[in-house]
């Protein structure tokens, strides 16, 4: 028998391993990570420009160590090109890779549709629309006649904004999936089949946001770029780039508006700030409030990391878990984020490749690490001082 058999022998092996393993690991953790030295070499600091205060982690009661940690470990993503932290509403740290830069206009595919939310708000706020209980098919009426599901009928802006219509996602069929980068038209309404009752549960769905679109462009019966240059983007001092349009004119509400990563960074202090800017009310505090509010749990079924956890959805804003921490954020297809950290009133902005027209599991690698690399940075930073707890669920 050799020792290996020996079953006092493997006992002790067994023993050895379940008290020296513990120790191994904590002595990788450890060591795998950067030395204080490391980190100090570390660069974060916000560039010159006019179109933000800023300032500096500790002047903001931040450890600098948490942001070097941060942007130690952006360096090693492969397809990041921005990170920004803006906090009590300083500029306090900022960094481009891989080709960004500070004027680069980024495509945020699936994050524009915070801001057809914002638009709805603004479009409701004027008059131009009464209710989110108001019928979409209202403002569809070429297409009553070619609608065969009466469930159709029943589908309001609510719904839609809360993905909450029916609609399948557009990934979950090959035919759903080449619609979507063949281009919507509004016929899509009634030409895609409903997955679900509408009001029944959550199916995220880029048909309902860029039904959204269509119908602020009918109510309000204007381009909604313009619509959003002259209620959102002119007092916000934000120049927009390019907002694709479908075949009709629509602006795409589910995705592509380029914007700055500064620019996507004062949109999120508005919505932090409850629709406030240099105290001017933008977008009315009860429609951030509305929009920054749990309508649907477990509204994502993929694993992105432990600091994401309990994703739920509001109007067209995710929200998560990281530890004891809810937060809220715009997510677009690449790792495209605005996330809102309340309870600390921050706003962290990053770009990425937009990684168009690809998906499937290596994609999904490269947008899981800049998803976690927010979500694991907002794990690691403290409770707030006579907090008794942490984030937000508004």
């Amino acid at each position: 028998m050799s020792p290996g058999d020996n079953p006092i022998w493997r006992h002790v092996r067994q023993r050895w391993l379940a008290l020296i393993l513990p120790l191994m690991i904590v002595g990788t953790i450890v060591g795998c990570g950067p030395s204080p030295d490391k980190l100090a070499t570390v660069n974060f600091a916000p560039l010159s420009g006019e179109d933000w205060p800023v300032s500096t982690p500790e002047e903001q009661g931040l450890d600098p160590m948490l942001l070097a940690r941060l942007y130690y470990s952006a360096e090693e993503v492969e397809t990041i090109r921005s990170l920004l932290v803006v906090k009590n509403g300083y500029l306090i740290a900022e960094k481009y890779f891989h080709g960004g830069s500070i004027d680069s206009q980024d495509r945020m595919q699936s994050a524009t549709k915070s801001f057809t939310s914002a638009l709805v708000g603004l479009a409701l706020e004027r008059g131009c629309l009464t209710s989110v209980d108001q019928k979409a098919i209202d403002f569809l009426p070429e297409l009553s006649s070619r609608i065969n599901d009466p469930r159709k009928y029943q589908i309001t802006i609510r719904h839609l904004l809360q993905m909450r219509a029916g609609f399948p996602w557009e990934e979950s069929a090959p035919e759903l999936f080449e619609l979507m980068y063949a281009g919507f038209r509004p016929s899509v309404f009634a030409d895609v089949p409903l997955a679900r009752d509408p009001g029944s549960g959550m199916e995220y769905s880029n048909i309902s946001s860029h039904m959204l679109s269509i119908i602020l462009s009918r109510a309000c019966d204007v381009d909604l770029l313009d619509f959003g240059q002259e209620h959102l983007f002119d007092p916000l001092g934000v120049e927009p780039g390019e907002w694709i349009t479908d075949w009709e004119g629509y602006r795409n509400g589910h995705a592509d508006l380029h914007l700055r990563p500064r620019d996507m960074a004062k949109f999120g202090l508005l919505y932090l700030n409850d629709g406030q800017w240099e105290g001017e009310q933008l977008v009315p505090a009860s429609w951030v409030q509305d929009s920054l509010r749990i309508y649907s749990e477990n509204a994502w079924k993929y694993r992105i990391g432990g600091n994401f956890k309990d994703m739920s959805y509001g109007y067209q804003w995710w929200s998560a878990r990281a530890g004891d921490r809810r937060w809220w954020f715009a997510w677009g297809h690449g790792g495209q984020q605005i996330a809102l950290v309340d309870d600390l009133n921050m706003v962290i902005v990053v770009t990425a490749d937009p990684l168009f027209g690809q998906h499937g599991d290596a994609p999904w690698r490269y947008e899981r690490q800049n998803l976690n690399l927010v979500g694991d940075f907002i794990a690691s930073l403290p409770k707030p001082q006579g907090s008794a707890h942490l984030g937000s669920v508004r």
